[in-house]
């Protein structure tokens, strides 16, 4: 009896396959979470003080200069940390999914398995570095006093995950698969985030942006919507318009498909090129 091995379709995340070998997720990722912290004195705190300290930075030299406690109804620190730490799923995400193809070619080289699996566990580490920035978010909360909105918490808090893990997968798919022919991009990257963190409302809200075209491309921006929809679980005043939010989905998707076709396309050669 033969067996023959072929690539699922370019636009197919092949689910059954990857439920198959499910214990790699488990295996790749508690791996990254332990080589991220490994002979760091202070471990997984790392990930609560890297926002806190963002935080702190942006409350006490950018929250007075450029005017944003007007524009908003939250206290600045919590307004900054929510945006933190969604934005620290997508940066950290996006990090580690676009180098982990060239980080794990030994393993590539040897043995068959899903090469989904790889750009998608290197995104979990990062969803577990949002989970311990829960803790001081929720001393936040209690220390200024901010009213919690439990029906959009249920509502809008997993959309909100679910819309950043989808832009990130997508375009962290989408750069890892690059990344193997193309080297420079581990040196983009890095720019490229930086340069997405200030086109996106993380420090500061929408509102502060007179030029339409330039609001109305922030509003639509996946991990905008993302953020907008986790802080309005805080802030009433924060008005969620049903199109805006279907569209930022739409965009959310559109890039994972963008992400697998490509990965799909080129993923035969990830053992010669990587």
């Amino acid at each position: 009896m033969e067996y023959e091995i072929k690539p699922a379709s370019k636009l197919s995340l092949n689910l059954k396959e990857l439920w198959e070998y499910k214990e790699l997720f488990y295996f790749f990722t508690w791996r990254d979470v332990k080589v991220k912290y490994k002979q760091t004195v202070l471990g997984f705190a790392w990930a609560i003080l890297q926002p806190a300290l963002m935080m702190l930075v942006f409350t006490f030299l950018f929250s007075k200069a450029i005017g944003v406690q007007n524009q908003i109804n939250l206290p600045y620190p919590v307004f900054v940390y929510t945006g933190l730490m969604l934005w620290g799923i997508f940066s950290g995400g996006l990090q580690a999914s676009g180098n982990s193809m060239v980080s794990n070619a030994n393993i590539i080289k040897k043995i068959y398995f899903p090469r989904l699996i790889i750009p998608l566990s290197s995104i979990l580490v990062s969803v577990f570095d949002f989970l311990m920035t829960l803790i001081p978010f929720v001393a936040l909360l209690i220390y200024f006093q901010v009213k919690v909105d439990w029906v959009k918490m249920v509502l809008f808090f997993p959309l909100s995950i679910i819309i950043i893990l989808l832009t990130t997968f997508g375009i962290g798919c989408w750069l890892a698969a690059l990344n193997v022919k193309y080297r420079d991009f581990r040196y983009v990257l890095p720019f490229m985030i930086q340069f997405l963190m200030f086109a996106t409302p993380v420090i500061y809200p929408v509102s502060l942006v007179d030029n339409n075209a330039i609001r109305f491309l922030l509003t639509v921006n996946p991990l905008s919507v993302s953020i907008d929809m986790f802080r309005s679980v805080f802030d009433p005043s924060v008005i969620l318009n049903t199109q805006i939010i279907m569209l930022g989905l739409g965009i959310a998707f559109l890039f994972l498909l963008i992400g697998i076709f490509y990965f799909r396309k080129t993923e035969a050669y990830f053992a010669d090129l990587a």
